[in-house]
């Protein structure tokens, strides 16, 4: 039998997340011809959030509306509006490039990072705007798909936790 310490909830989810990039992320098939790509339109109702601190009473349904336009299969820009975990309204605006792609039970998985702005937190430059860059993965179906990241805590500031946010293809 191994031993294995109990992790706080923070490094179960980031183990996870490793363990999971390092067993999706060896070499990519060899792809004889490149796929046409049409860009796509997904439409966002927000975020649920799962943070790692449960007892300190942050919102984890965070309800809103937002878009995601794929311009290249690496390339995607997304903006919108949430109800953020201490129940103010922020917006963002944020590119992303997901380099990585594999097809998973005929599903689309990607992974890369997303660079933006956001804004409404009040104890992070008082609900002014800041930039932030996260890790983000995605997993989508034809007309059906989630992204998912994990934010980190900074105290006094950011509320850490591991978020998705559910789309539907409107295009």
């Amino acid at each position: 039998v191994v031993f294995m310490p109990r992790l706080p909830m923070t490094r179960r989810i980031v183990l996870f997340m490793a363990i999971l990039i390092a067993t999706f992320s060896g070499p990519a098939p060899v792809v004889a011809k490149e796929v046409d790509f049409a860009p796509q339109v997904w439409v966002t109702p927000g975020f649920v959030s799962h943070h790692f601190d449960r007892d300190k009473g942050y919102r984890d349904g965070n309800p809103g509306l937002g878009a995601e336009v794929m311009l290249q299969r690496d390339h995607t820009v997304l903006a919108g509006t949430f109800v953020n975990s201490d129940s103010e309204r922020s917006h963002y605006a944020v590119y992303q490039w997901r380099p990585l792609h594999w097809t998973v039970f005929g599903l689309d998985l990607g992974a890369g990072i997303a660079g933006g702005v956001f804004d409404g937190y009040p104890h992070y430059r008082n609900g002014g705007w800041f930039p932030a860059a996260l890790p983000m993965g995605s997993l989508e179906g034809k007309g059906f798909g989630v992204n998912f990241t994990v934010l980190p805590n900074i105290p006094n500031r950011m509320h850490g936790a591991f978020v998705i946010q559910f789309k539907l293809r409107a295009w």
